[in-house]
């Protein structure tokens, strides 16, 4: 994604996304593993979430490192709600255009506007997949989508080092022909 654009349409489709997977997420399948071995389905929901609370709260003008994540603490069927909170809120923050150009405190840093949200379509998009292989969902995965989120990731997540300051496995490789949501995967350190 050219950070140069407007990120806000893509990362509305990306949370259009979430929202299909976040309501075929019940509460029989919480415990379930994901591709994020420190989560399972329930506190990746939460950190889901959580993330989009703090993007919210970035464009909202504070802080990304003041805000404590969330850990999952949701009745087990109201994640769908849980999930439109946040969506409401993180529109309502980045709705000035303006402030795609101001600086904003990002957890990578002090970045412009756009590339913080253009930061979390890589977040969302990655974390719909994560999402998608714990339902074990037959739901298509937008490749726009994942092309726009592979493309950033491509560009600012280096193949190495990783680990401490950058929070990713080694790279993995991808099966031949797997589409952009798998090799995104993989580039971010999933098994694919």
């Amino acid at each position: 994604m050219d950070t140069t654009q407007d990120p806000r349409p893509l990362y509305l489709l990306a949370l259009d996304q979430l929202e299909k997977l976040f309501a075929e997420a019940g509460p029989e399948h919480l415990d379930r593993p994901t591709p994020c071995p420190a989560y399972d389905l329930r506190a990746l929901l939460g950190h889901v979430v959580g993330g989009i609370h703090r993007l919210a709260y970035v464009g909202e003008g504070g802080r990304s490192e003041d805000v404590v994540a969330a850990t999952g603490d949701q009745p087990d069927d109201g994640w769908p709600a849980a999930l439109g909170r946040a969506r409401a809120r993180v529109t309502a923050a980045w709705a000035e255009d303006a402030k795609l150009d101001r600086p904003a405190a990002a957890p990578w840093g002090e970045v412009p506007g756009r590339a913080a949200v253009g930061g979390y379509v890589l977040e969302t998009v990655t974390h719909s997949w994560d999402i998608a292989r714990a339902l074990g969902t037959a739901l298509p995965l937008d490749e726009r989508l994942a092309e726009a989120a592979l493309a950033v990731a491509l560009a600012v997540v280096p193949a190495e080092p990783r680990g401490g300051a950058v929070p990713f496995g080694p790279v993995r490789p991808a099966p031949a022909g797997a589409g952009a949501a798998a090799r995104l995967a993989a580039h971010l350190g999933r098994e694919v």
